[in-house]
């Protein structure tokens, strides 16, 4: 179920006749919906670097006909993608951060602490080491920065020796045996007024790592406007802060404006004229209703800008 379709579609505002991003496709939920507001003759190009997820976006998307292009690759590398398209600019892009339900649903993927499946966690099951692989390669201070900087651990040493050790003992092999070793290696009591599973925030760790989640964010955020036509429009929703704060960081920077009297800010070279526009100065959240029927809406975060400079 695509999280908070609604409001993608109110603040992309696809046309007739506009061209439009979908970076993170999935199932193809979103782009639907876009395609659908920008009938008859709107277009899309959906990237997913999952491709179980884009055969998923293809048949749903089918009745689209020539309306749609599918590209498997990552959504930090869009400007390429586009440019090897032949497109220069688009009128919106969306990116909807994070693991899909499908990959989460499929316990062969491992992306799932509840679901005893390898210890996978790749989007592009094609590309890069497992988390296993990037486990057994990491050393124990490696592994604790890891699991402190991308899951916020507090207990992230404890836990990252404990893992270790697991590892040499080759005790580790599949998503529940990390799961039950997490939650034996917590101190007592750790967890009593936890309302999340204690592998939540490790899962999520080494989730964004073996994925360069941040990373590919991280290129999308300096490239984007690049490839946004003036009045064109970007929308990303995230699902915790460490994806947040670079998106709303990056688009408060866009909309700056310098405070110096214009020649002396172009003496040096500051900007005088915002590129985007920030569309809603809080993060628009899922209504209760959307949580009730879909509880990954709840941590959602959409932000919106609009690209009004060259």
């Amino acid at each position: 179920m695509s999280v908070m379709a609604h409001e993608v579609v109110e603040n992309l505002a696809p046309r007739d006749g506009g061209l439009y991003v979908d970076a993170t496709l999935g199932g193809g939920g979103h782009a639907e919906r876009i395609l659908d507001a920008a009938s008859p003759t709107g277009r899309l190009v959906g990237i997913d670097r999952d491709p179980a997820a884009l055969e998923a976006a293809r048949a749903r998307l089918a009745g689209f006909g020539d309306r749609v292009i599918l590209v498997h690759g990552r959504f930090g590398s869009i400007a390429a993608i586009l440019a090897d398209l032949g497109i220069t600019e688009v009128d919106g892009i969306v990116l909807d951060l994070g693991v899909s339900s499908p990959q989460l649903d499929l316990a062969a993927r491992g992306f799932s602490f509840s679901k005893e499946g390898p210890l996978d966690m790749r989007m592009d099951p094609s590309d890069g080491p497992t988390a296993l692989e990037l486990i057994e390669r990491l050393s124990v201070e490696e592994l604790a920065d890891i699991l402190r900087d991308l899951g916020e651990e507090r207990y992230s040493g404890r836990l990252s020796r404990a893992i270790k050790d697991a590892v040499r003992r080759g005790e580790l092999r599949t998503t529940t045996d990390l799961s039950q070793l997490i939650a034996r290696s917590m101190p007592r009591g750790a967890s009593r007024h936890e309302r999340i599973d204690p592998a939540t925030r490790s899962f999520q760790a080494l989730r964004i790592a073996v994925n360069d989640e941040l990373g590919e964010l991280n290129r999308f955020l300096a490239v984007f406007p690049a490839v946004l036509r003036p009045g064109g429009r970007c929308v990303v929703i995230s699902f915790h802060s460490l994806e947040d704060r670079p998106v709303k960081e990056r688009f408060r920077d866009l909309e700056w404006t310098s405070r110096l009297p214009a020649d002396i800010a172009a003496a040096a070279g500051e900007r005088t004229v915002p590129i985007c526009r920030v569309l809603s100065r809080k993060p628009v959240v899922a209504t209760e209703d959307e949580v009730r029927r879909n509880p990954r809406a709840r941590s959602a975060k959409l932000r919106a800008c609009e690209k009004v400079g060259p």
